[in-house]
């Protein structure tokens, strides 16, 4: 499905049930970049940009309960409830597909089984590396099994699908797994849920080695300019560890669960959720308290940080049918991205050829 929003230059509210901060647009332009999306809840792989006349954009394709995203170069990758995607540019510079500068490409997909990716990274050849959250562990695909795995926490006795601490975060630094966090420590299966309040933890890789501790449902840990960014989603701070002293340092607190988060130059893209309908997960966890004390609902949002003043500093807010988002990719040098999908024919007759038969045989 794509989707125009229709705008006027000066709304803060560009369509019934999406509002946007008034520079949110400007940012994006002055940036240069478009911004990806996953909502674990309805499925949805969403991207961001902006139109030729600076309207919003919005672009949708349905993946069942995407979750885990990286964005590398031209490609991006996204898991779904038991595969992992990899989405191929097929556009070259200044090439547009129907006004959109980005044309990504289902080309590859590795079928998983229902494993629960969390989040994913890049190895430093280009294979993928995610989180089994259901087998508390890391993992890399395989072209004869559901998955390898490749480390797992030390508290961890066995590689079983019983998601014993729910591991979930995964920091990659020089191409290499770097920083994992876990909701807690636990060596029983769904031991972890009796920790959301205090029992988090950051895990340095390879050694297993807990280097934050103290934390309240820890999401998303990025290695950005010397420094290992992080979620405390229970708390509703966005922040960073200290790593010679093992604390965690809030820049700002959000109006929402955060998850999900991409950081460039200066400034942090953090996913915000809801509760859904009819329950309310934050019962419990500080979040609930803060949220009450400041009279604020909560928010199923992208937010801007900058993070030099931690503020808030642009924002893009869903009221409607989503409620919980996933991960936050960033696409540098990408006004008005789209994606093809699988229940149109446009991907049958989509056809594009790399190189020549010129030299074949080599």
């Amino acid at each position: 499905m794509s989707r125009t929003i229709n705008e006027t230059p000066d709304s803060e509210s560009p369509a019934p049930g999406i509002s946007t901060s008034r520079q949110f647009r400007a940012w994006l332009a002055e940036r240069k970049l478009s911004l990806a999306l996953t909502t674990y809840q309805t499925g949805k792989l969403v991207l961001i940009g902006l139109a030729p006349d600076d309207r919003l954009s919005m672009f949708a394709r349905t993946l069942n309960r995407t979750m885990g995203m990286v964005a590398v170069d031209q490609t991006l990758w996204v898991s779904s409830l038991y595969q992992l995607w990899r989405f191929e540019n097929v556009l070259a510079e200044k090439e547009t597909h129907e006004e959109h500068d980005r044309l990504f490409v289902p080309q590859l997909a590795y079928t998983t089984g229902d494993v629960d990716i969390h989040d994913v990274g890049i190895l430093s050849g280009g294979m993928p590396v995610f989180v089994s959250t259901a087998f508390s562990c890391l993992g890399v695909p395989s072209a004869t099994h559901s998955f390898r795995p490749i480390w797992k926490p030390p508290f961890i006795s066995k590689t079983a699908a019983e998601d014993r601490c729910h591991l979930n975060g995964l920091a990659m630094r020089g191409g290499k797994p770097a920083y994992t966090t876990a909701i807690g420590i636990s060596d029983v299966a769904d031991g972890w849920r009796d920790k959301r309040v205090s029992g988090g933890v950051v895990l340095e890789v390879p050694s297993g080695e807990v280097v934050c501790s103290g934390l309240s449902m820890p999401h998303s840990p990025r290695w950005h300019r010397n420094a290992l960014w992080l979620l405390n989603s229970g708390t509703g701070e966005f922040g960073k560890v200290d790593l010679a002293s093992g604390s965690f340092e809030p820049v700002a607190w959000l109006p929402g669960y955060a998850r999900g988060l991409a950081l460039i130059d200066d400034f942090a893209v953090i996913g915000l959720s809801a509760p859904r309908d009819g329950s309310d997960r934050f019962e419990g966890l500080p979040l609930h308290d803060r949220l009450a004390e400041k009279g604020s609902a909560p928010w199923c949002a992208i937010v801007i940080v900058d993070l030099r003043s931690g503020d808030m500093v642009h924002w893009l807010r869903f009221d409607v049918k989503v409620r919980e988002l996933y991960d936050v990719a960033v696409l540098p040098g990408s006004r008005r991205p789209m994606a093809l999908g699988f229940q149109t024919d446009e991907i049958r007759r989509l056809l594009s050829l790399e190189g020549s038969l010129d030299g074949w045989e080599n």
